[in-house]
């Protein structure tokens, strides 16, 4: 198949505030969405949309992880690409997405989006890390919070030492032996491997393109919710 396959695929983007998951899913998007139907569900337009009703409790957080895997299943089984990036933190609520999808006939693919503290509290042009080491910030995923990263990924991503470009083939790669049959030139031969990785004015702040060259920005940059709120996941 070349536009559709008969089951979509979901791709599961996870990992602390600003690691790159929102910058990542864009980036996939726009390298296979000219073939392919794909949806990004960015876990802070979920929150703005679907689970504005929802605090931050575990069980809060694990509603919305809910929500999102549910929508990803729809879209998936109407041959969908679809890609979750949100911090999803608990590694039981991952497993119980991953066990509807596949009881549904639905590959899904854990991405695990690692980077550093210290290059986190790098990107993190709002200060939220630094004020939540200082004990300023309360319930922030990582630091007085917890994240449970996952112990068996298909795919994980260094973005504290790994370009876009590196990253995002990797994720593409794991796509290769879906049914979909997802056929891509390698991103160092194409012309324009990632032409549009910021899909929307809020987005922007996402990526910088000095020289031509995508970087890692924080997602947490763009955060516009209540200070000491973590709002992806």
């Amino acid at each position: 198949m070349t536009a559709r396959a008969s089951r979509g695929v979901i791709i599961w983007l996870t990992g602390l505030s600003g690691a790159g998951k929102s910058t990542l899913s864009c980036a996939v998007r726009d390298a296979i969405g000219e073939t392919h139907a794909v949806e990004v569900l960015d876990g802070d337009e979920i929150r703005t949309y679907l689970s504005k009703d929802l605090g931050f409790s575990r069980e809060d957080r694990e509603t919305n992880i809910r929500r999102i895997g549910f929508v990803a299943r729809l879209l998936a089984r109407h041959g969908v690409i679809a890609i979750a990036a949100a911090i999803s933190p608990y590694a039981a609520t991952r497993n119980e997405v991953r066990a509807l999808a596949e009881a549904d006939g639905i590959e899904f693919i854990e991405v695990f989006v690692s980077a550093s503290l210290d290059s986190l509290v790098d990107r993190d042009v709002k200060g939220l890390y630094k004020r939540a080491l200082a004990g300023e910030v309360r319930n922030f995923t990582g630091i007085s919070d917890p994240y449970e990263p996952p112990v068996a990924p298909e795919v994980t991503v260094y973005t504290d030492r790994e370009s876009i470009k590196e990253s995002t083939a990797k994720i593409l790669q794991s796509l290769a032996h879906w049914e979909g049959a997802i056929q891509f030139e390698s991103l160092d031969r194409r012309r324009d491997p990632l032409p549009s990785a910021q899909p929307s004015p809020q987005r922007r702040d996402a990526l910088q393109q000095p020289e031509g060259e995508l970087v890692w920005r924080g997602d947490v940059a763009r955060r516009n919710g209540a200070a000491g709120e973590d709002r992806a996941g």
